[in-house]
């Protein structure tokens, strides 16, 4: 049994609608909803802390851009993942690809200072390492 194909008379809308299904951007908590123990969890692996301290320098990037060359690619979805669902990455669709950013105003609003602590302790010691 062949599948049914669109009708060529129909709206492109429709078309697109059919043919090519839409990504989702990935939830996220709202600033109220965020949780410290999440949030410090999430912190706690050294590879999304590494991720966040990549956002923090480079502003709104792309996963495929994360400065975790010998991480496969899965394992880094997983990552940014966890990062997103505590609250600490939001994730905004760009074409084709998904561009992260540090949640710094929501983090600080509801965790005064906390994000500054951790990447005050997290950028010196990463330029000891270059």
């Amino acid at each position: 049994m062949k599948p049914e194909l669109p009708d060529p008379e129909a709206p492109r809308e429709m078309i697109e609608l059919i043919c090519m299904p839409k990504r989702r951007t990935p939830p996220e908590p709202a600033a109220e909803q965020l949780m410290l123990s999440a949030v410090l969890a999430a912190l706690a692996d050294p590879v999304r802390l590494t991720i966040v301290q990549f956002i923090a320098e480079n502003e709104e990037r792309p996963c495929k851009a994360c400065a975790c060359p010998k991480i496969p690619k899965s394992t880094l979805a997983h990552h940014f993942k966890v990062l997103r669902q505590a609250g600490i990455i939001r994730s905004r669709e760009t074409g084709t690809e998904l561009r992260n950013s540090l949640r710094r105003d929501d983090l600080n609003a509801r965790f005064p200072g906390l994000m500054d602590a951790v990447l005050a302790a997290v950028l010196p010691n990463s330029l000891d390492q270059r």
